[in-house]
């Protein structure tokens, strides 16, 4: 297993972490397999979608603000990040991509980011690849 950190500067944010996650899997010299990416924080998560156009990033968080609000009168948890549980637990804390010839197998437009819902902060990526 491999780690590395990343560091937001905003209270919500998507990072692309793609190059960071090929570089681990280059230096594991691999042909055929799969890599686990996984964000062990509860209001952080990973997942996959297109990172060619960066309005998609501002468009995803645009609609879990909508669905999710930051601040409502039902939420309970006295921190004051509720929603950044429950956008966590929407986009999961674990993403899968195949390797085949020592690349990733992700489509045309495809990136991998680290999604952060109570930042600002420091977090940590934890990349296992296996033949």
């Amino acid at each position: 297993m491999e780690s590395f950190s990343v560091k937001t500067s905003r209270r919500e944010q998507m990072v692309d972490i793609t190059s960071q996650v090929r570089e681990i899997v280059s230096s594991k010299g691999m042909g055929k397999g799969m890599v686990t990416v996984f964000v062990p924080h509860t209001t952080a998560a990973v997942t996959i979608n297109e990172g060619a156009d960066p309005s998609v990033q501002h468009d995803l968080l645009a609609g879990l603000a909508e669905l999710v609000p930051h601040r409502t009168p039902y939420y309970q948890h006295s921190e004051g990040n509720s929603d950044a549980h429950i956008k966590a637990s929407l986009l999961g804390s674990t993403v899968n991509v195949l390797v085949d010839g020592g690349r990733l197998i992700l489509g045309t437009w495809q990136a991998i980011f680290f999604c952060e819902f109570d930042g600002p902060r420091t977090r940590q990526i934890h990349v296992y690849v296996t033949n």
